[in-house]
This record gives C-alpha cells, structure tokens and sequence, in this order.
C-alpha cells in the first residue's frame, strides 16, 4: 500500500472564482489523494506556511486572474525563505501558452491551462510519486 500523497489547493490573491479549484480538489481525493483547500485570497506566505504546517507534498496553485507570474514567484520565494523547496509547485487555470517555459523555468513543476482534461493534474502527480512507498 502506498502512502497518501498530500496536495494543498490554494487561491491566491484576490482571485475569487473557486468552482474550477474545488472540481480538481475532488478529482484529486477521487485519485486517492489527501487534499487540504485553502480557501479564497490566499497570500504567498500564509500558502507557504499552510503547506508547511499540513506536511504537503504538492502546491497546487489555481490562479485565473491573469497573475500567475507574481503569484509564482512569491510562492516560491516564500518557499526558498522557508528551506521548503522539497514541496512540488503545480499550476492550473487561466494561463497562456507562452508563460508556460518561463513558468517552468522558475521552478513550477507542471502547468495545466484552461482546456487540460480534468484528471492531468492527478495523473502528473501519481506518476512523480509512483515509487512512494509506506
């Protein structure tokens, strides 16, 4: 048996749509993981500190206010700060195709844009952590 994989949702900012976020967080828990939600309007530090006090594995970013570049680079400055950079950052949501290698080149781990079928996320993760074992 394996051992449960920890995903922290989060909305930073003001973005305050969270429909899309919660579909994912239960396509997640439907995939076998753990999944704590933030809730809306997040700041970097209290995502960083939520992931550090909830043991998370992931950092599962939705962002659909067009500010995916900050709310990246916060969160993993915030990240560096806190000696966490062992968590694995994801993003999903409102992002073009052309922020997706300098995203990637800041250290997120995998983008989903509008449009990735609903279970790439889960799919992405299962396969980082295939070898974990309990």
């Amino acid at each position: 048996m394996s051992l449960k994989i920890r995903v922290l949702m989060a909305k930073a900012g003001l973005d305050g749509h969270d429909r899309g976020v919660k579909l994912i967080a239960r396509t997640f828990r439907d995939a076998g993981f753990e999944v704590i939600y933030t809730g809306l309007h997040q700041s970097p530090v209290q995502i960083v500190r939520t992931a550090i006090q909830e043991d998370a594995d992931v950092v599962a970013l939705s962002v659909l206010s067009s500010a995916h570049m900050s709310i990246c680079r916060n969160v993993l400055d915030e990240l560096r700060k806190a000696d966490a950079l062992d968590k694995t950052v994801i993003l999903g949501g409102t992002i073009l195709e052309e922020d997706i290698p300098q995203l990637e080149e800041m250290g997120i781990a995998a983008v989903f844009p509008t449009g990735s079928p609903i279970d790439a996320g889960a799919i992405y993760i299962k396969r980082l952590f295939e070898d974990r074992k309990d």
